[in-house]
């Protein structure tokens, strides 16, 4: 006998939800199906990123308060429109979107109609993480890159390695910098002039100060979101260079060398676009990129798990054993 919360009527009402319920834990709730409120569309989720900014919730920090919402923490999703809120017209039921929300984590999500961006048939059967792809457009684009720049991008994941492609593509002579050499071929892979393992200090500093002729370099992109690659980056930055902040920094405050910050004269730029309507150009460009060939991110989707294998996921993003780039987490997953 089916027990009385899986009835066929509760079925239709209810979702699946990934819910942390406490630091290192998850459990699949069903919950009532989110409704789309005027000016909103509902997407049935075809998939959702899983992000490194994932991680200090999922470890714990005493300023984060548990059990998080149903859903929440995924904000990479992609999927199909499902509902309409009133007013919605520029979109339509079974239209195929990327879009911006943070509950994604589920089988449904809703997102104001001004944060989703058609995906077409082009991409049809292509796993679209949009809100990172669109990320690592807008953050190239405020770094404000151009052809004979040197680049030195910090930290080679899944956003380091877009940003790696896409200013070589520019025609900046991009020098990766990342732990290991994993990565670095990677980023050998989609266009790095040069590679430097980051395991010591001042022995990455002298490295790129050989590589550059003394100069040091004209862009640095940090893309870690932690202390000492930040610090390491400001060391790369020559004199009136452009510090790119590119990393998520979200487990404690940090501190900076101001004194060296003043004396090379940097430009500080904190990439992390906060405007709705230029994320969404982001994600639009994203499409294109991706639509064109430009970009190709598909191989760096290294790990595809279920909604109820989110713990592995977390765990493996987290600790990026080898072969790891980027987990997804797919309502019908093609494991690999």
């Amino acid at each position: 006998m089916m027990p009385a919360a899986e009835t066929p009527k509760s079925r239709l009402d209810t979702m699946r939800a990934a819910t942390v319920t406490q630091p290192g834990k998850i459990e699949i709730r069903h919950v009532p199906i989110p409704q789309p409120g005027p000016g909103e569309v509902r997407i049935r989720l075809e998939g959702c990123g899983v992000c490194a900014s994932n991680i200090p919730p999922w470890e714990g920090r005493e300023w984060f308060t548990y059990p998080m919402d149903p859903g929440g923490l995924g904000h990479e999703g992609w999927g199909t429109v499902d509902a309409l809120g009133e007013d919605v017209r520029e979109l339509k039921v079974g239209d195929r979107v990327a879009f911006l929300a943070t509950h994604s984590y589920a089988e449904y999500d809703v997102a104001d109609r001004d944060s989703v961006v058609r995906i077409p048939a082009s991409l049809n059967q292509v796993p679209f993480p949009g809100e990172p792809l669109g990320c690592a457009i807008n953050i190239f684009r405020r770094s404000h890159v151009k052809a004979g720049d040197i680049v030195a991008i910090v930290g080679i994941g899944f956003l380091g390695a877009l940003l790696t492609s896409l200013c070589s593509q520019a025609g900046a002579r991009v020098i990766a910098i990342a732990r290991k050499d994993e990565a670095l071929e990677t980023a050998r892979e989609v266009g790095a002039a040069e590679t430097v393992r980051m395991d010591d200090h001042w022995k990455v500093i002298d490295q790129v100060r050989q590589l550059t002729g003394g100069k040091m370099c004209d862009v640095v992109i940090e893309a870690v979101g932690k202390q000492w690659p930040l610090d390491l980056a400001a060391e790369l930055t020559k004199e009136m260079g452009r510090l790119v902040v590119a990393g998520y920094h979200q487990d404690g405050l940090r501190q900076v060398n101001m004194q060296l910050w003043n004396w090379r004269g940097l430009e500080v730029t904190n990439a992390h676009e906060r405007e709705p309507s230029v994320y969404r150009r982001g994600m639009e460009e994203a499409i294109h990129a991706v639509e064109s060939g430009r970009l190709n991110p598909s191989p760096l989707y290294s790990h595809r798990f279920a909604l109820d294998e989110l713990d592995v996921a977390l765990n493996l993003t987290r600790d990026r054993p080898a072969g790891f780039k980027k987990a997804l987490i797919l309502m019908e997953p093609e494991r690999r």
